[in-house]
């Protein structure tokens, strides 16, 4: 069985599997190896629009895997704290690949995503959730702290610093309905509309130009990290010039006045 599963479902759009269900898709070496293949897949094939990213099973992603059962992450090194370090930088390179991809991802939670699966449901750049979906930074219910894998960034500016201070503070998991509230999920849906509400997301995603989708997704990244209005503009300035170089503008215009959908250029 592969840790990562990856299918086409519609042309467009992929739908990225963690499948370790017997676990809740915690993460060992085989997941993260599994994902950067199905990421290297996407890539390479130059057709994926938007990407779907979820669990089998009744959990999206239960953070690391503490059975003892699965594959360490990396190799051994000299020392155990080295092992660890070079352990923490090979999932973090993974969950920045999702936030750097430049095709968007959609995560559809499905059951609980907590630690690390809750990282990976923030560095993707929507969420919809089941309703049985649960979500927690329970990094220190575990003996750690709550400063792990993009969580410290990612979270307060998600759902602002005051919320995520309470969540990484307490470690408490939340239910589906609470994270729409704070802003954590886009959207709610029945447990089995899940996979069809993400589609749908996506096909929104495909009609529009792939250049203009692909440049606001780093570009909003980008603009997240600016310090301040006149250099988020700046950047949208630069964006938007180089968008009237493709015709999508144009061809966006005569496809209104024939009442037709437009004609894009691709990258």
């Amino acid at each position: 069985m592969t840790a990562v599963q990856h299918e086409t479902i519609e042309p467009g759009i992929d739908l990225v599997t963690l499948n370790r269900p017997d676990l809740l898709n915690a993460i060992d070496g085989t997941l993260i190896q599994g994902l950067d293949a199905a990421l290297d897949t996407i890539v390479e094939k130059g057709e994926t629009r938007a990407i779907i990213l979820t669990g089998a099973g009744r959990g999206f992603c239960a953070g690391a895997d503490l059975s003892g059962t699965g594959e360490p992450w990396t190799e051994p090194a000299n020392t155990r704290m080295k092992t660890a370090y070079d352990a923490q930088v090979r999932l973090t390179e993974v969950l920045l690949r999702i936030y750097e991809l430049p095709i968007p991802v959609i995560a559809a939670v499905n059951g609980v995503a907590v630690g690390g699966g809750l990282s990976f449901a923030l560095h993707s750049d929507i969420r919809i959730a089941s309703d049985k979906a649960r979500f927690g930074s329970v990094f220190i219910k575990a003996g750690l702290s709550s400063m792990d894998m993009g969580t410290s960034y990612l979270l307060p500016h998600i759902v602002g610093a005051g919320r995520a201070r309470e969540l990484m503070l307490t470690g408490r998991i939340i239910d589906a309905t609470e994270a729409e509230r704070i802003g954590l999920a886009q959207s709610v849906v029945p447990h089995d509309e899940l996979i069809d509400a993400a589609v749908a997301v996506g096909r929104q995603i495909a009609d529009n130009n792939e250049f203009g989708v692909w440049q606001t997704k780093i570009g909003l990244n980008a603009a997240l990290d600016a310090p301040s209005i006149r250099h988020a503009m700046e950047i949208e300035n630069r964006t938007q010039i180089l968008a009237l170089q493709t015709g999508n503008m144009k061809e966006a215009g005569k496809a209104l006045m024939e009442k037709r959908p437009p004609n894009w250029e691709r990258m």
